[in-house]
């Protein structure tokens, strides 16, 4: 049976995020984390099962409606304001939490996508004290746990579950809608921004793709023969392709804006300035700019690939040491390919299920 067998098995009610593991995990290995996450995530509620047919175990994670509103003003997530209070979008904060439309539902307050961002913003940030270490593996100071175990394979998989309510309504008014407007705020919802942008700007394209088609199928309809007309019709053509695509692109950055701005990412904070991804390694160390702690990787690692390359445009060093990066390479290519066969049957498995 396939291990997706879980995604049917799951009530999306009392769980928010899956975590599944290989069936020759020993009883130490889930112990341990168990106890690291409900240490060092206290707000999280952690079930542990066990499926009878794939013989596969599994952490069942959720929080309760409090602990996902700390969370929320801890990652700064942009909620919608009341009109007595100014309207709008702002980061979520504790303190005034009064001020935020459907603050008094928790059901609707939080969509499943950001109770599973919340969620995985703990899990991804649930960091190593020195000297841990977990059978062979030796983690490093602060180096984030979950990440770790899953490129180790100690964790198979690490996903959110779908909400089949939302999905039935999605299909309905979406998917098997014909000749309808999107769905879009539903999309932003259940998917988040990233993806109902990119449906966004989709069904703006196709939209706009009507009037070349339209214009440039009357064109050709009424363009005689001669060489002349055609040379005059591709000339209006392209003309018209200019003014279509300078108006296309200018209106679909006032329609991006607004999308932004209704879903509250116009003034999110660059990517420069965010929290680096949790699997980044280096060592720790005071940030010289920022005078904070933070992890550094050694700028000679980055350059080694580069000194390589140079080495092979170097004409006058014996033949020998300019062909080691080329026998470097094949040997690590060689030492791969078994890796890469085992990942490519592995996603064919994947997409087979």
């Amino acid at each position: 049976m396939s291990h997706k067998a879980w995604m049917k098995t799951v009530p999306t009610e009392n769980c928010d995020v899956l975590m599944t593991f290989p069936d020759t995990t020993d009883d130490h290995t889930l112990l341990w984390l168990l106890n690291h996450i409900r240490l060092g995530i206290p707000e999280l509620i952690v079930q542990v099962r066990h499926h009878k047919h794939t013989r596969v175990y599994a952490f069942f994670v959720t929080a309760t409606y409090e602990s996902l509103l700390r969370g929320a003003d801890e990652i700064g997530l942009r909620k919608p304001v009341k009109a007595e209070f100014g309207g709008g979008m702002r980061s979520f904060s504790c303190e005034e939490d009064y001020i935020y439309e459907n603050i008094e539902n928790e059901l609707y307050f939080f969509t499943s996508q950001e109770r599973q961002n919340i969620i995985r913003y703990w899990l991804e940030n649930l960091r190593a004290k020195q000297g841990e270490s977990l059978h062979n593996i030796h983690f490093l100071e602060g180096q984030p746990i979950i990440p770790e175990l899953a490129a180790r394979g100690v964790i198979q998989q690490v996903f959110p579950l779908h909400e089949q309510r939302i999905l039935k309504r999605l299909m309905k008014s979406w998917v098997q809608a014909v000749c309808e407007a999107q769905p879009l705020d539903e999309i932003c919802d259940y998917f988040g921004v990233k993806i109902a942008m990119y449906f966004a700007w989709l069904g703006f394209y196709t939209s706009a793709m009507v009037y070349p088609a339209v214009f440039g199928s009357i064109l050709y309809t009424f363009t005689e023969s001669d060489q002349t007309s055609q040379d005059i019709c591709c000339v209006v053509f392209a003309i018209f392709n200019v003014i279509w695509a300078t108006l296309f692109l200018e209106e679909w950055k006032r329609r991006g804006a607004e999308f932004a701005y209704k879903w509250g990412t116009l003034d999110t904070p660059a990517e420069s300035i965010e929290e680096p991804r949790p699997q980044f390694r280096g060592i720790k160390r005071i940030s010289p700019v920022t005078s904070t702690e933070e992890f550094y990787y050694p700028p000679w690692k980055r350059l080694l690939f580069q000194c390589l390359e140079f080495v092979l445009s170097i004409q006058e060093l014996p033949r020998i040491i300019r062909f080691l990066p080329k026998i470097v390479l094949a040997i690590i290519v060689s030492a791969c390919d078994e890796v890469y066969k085992k990942i490519a049957y592995w996603l064919n498995d994947m997409g087979a299920w």
